[in-house]
């Protein structure tokens, strides 16, 4: 067989075509705040990021297709079918946390949706809505409005886009719900495929691609815990860093924490042991 050919290299990711209909998408240990990828990685961080995203494609594939073609036996590389992946990211909302807070307090409105008056930081909103965002070479996403995704995809796409999203994310926090976890918000990447039809691509439902947050000590009004990199955005925010590269180096506490925050969103969510899932990756499967 050929050599992979690497394509492309992203903040966490490296990307290599297997052949004309396949990629490898490879989940590094790497960790990046505030848009900087930092010196310190965090083992196994992206061994979670494959295994969540392999669970929750196998767990929503009713809802809509996906990349994946299989795990390999390292656990943190996926063999995905090619796609035209559509040009803006797919952001659902439950709970106004993040940008969404920031735009409310400023507006009243976030990506077009005008929201009830009195909201608090991290409360759950009527109904999940659909928030897109436009993709960043560099630097931050920015929120964007229907009208202006409409644009981008045109609207009758964008209108089966929406509702797939919604119905992922109200999927994947009921059962979130069930593990004793809130997903206040996430990310999707939507493809179309060979025959012009939608299909969930990148990763899914992930601690970087989402805010998770324990539904035991969940209160609105506040910034919430989460099983994310915010322990990291906090140890970097005390140093004094500038915010440009290169970022601090993480001591080994700060990475102990943040491994044991990931591994225990993806214990939590598949119910499986992670030594488990580093023995057989096929396990997130089903």
């Amino acid at each position: 067989m050929p050599e992979p050919t690497h394509v492309a290299s992203g903040k966490v990711r490296e990307l290599y075509a297997l052949d004309d209909h396949r990629l490898l998408l490879v989940a590094s240990d790497r960790i990046s705040t505030f848009d900087v990828v930092l010196p310190t990685e965090i083992p196994d961080k992206g061994r979670v990021l494959t295994g969540l995203s392999g669970f929750w494609f196998a767990l929503l594939h009713a809802i809509v297709p996906n990349h994946m073609l299989a795990i390999r036996d390292d656990g943190r590389s996926m063999e995905c079918r090619r796609l035209e992946m559509l040009p803006i990211e797919c952001v659902v909302r439950g709970y106004l946390a993040g940008s969404g807070w920031k735009d409310y307090q400023a507006t009243g409105t976030t990506s077009g949706h005008r929201l009830p008056e009195g909201l608090r930081e991290s409360e759950k909103l009527p109904a999940p809505i659909f928030t897109p965002a436009t993709k960043a070479q560099s630097g931050h996403d920015e929120n964007i409005s229907r009208d202006e995704a409409a644009e981008l995809v045109g609207a009758e796409r964008l209108a089966e886009v929406e509702r797939v999203c919604i119905t992922l994310y109200k999927t994947a926090a009921e059962h979130a719900a069930t593990r004793g976890i809130v997903i206040a918000d996430t990310k999707f990447e939507l493809g179309l495929d060979a025959d012009g039809k939608l299909v969930l691509g990148d990763e899914a439902l992930t601690p970087d691609s989402s805010r998770f947050w324990p539904a035991d000590t969940y209160e609105p009004g506040r910034a919430q815990d989460s099983f994310d990199k915010q322990f990291v955005r906090d140890f970097c925010e005390q140093t004094g860093w500038d915010k440009t590269a290169p970022g601090p180096e993480l001591p080994e506490d700060v990475v102990a924490h943040t491994r044991s925050k990931y591994i225990e969103a993806f214990e939590r969510m598949t119910t499986i042991p992670f030594e488990s899932y580093v023995e057989t990756p096929n396990v997130v499967l089903g």
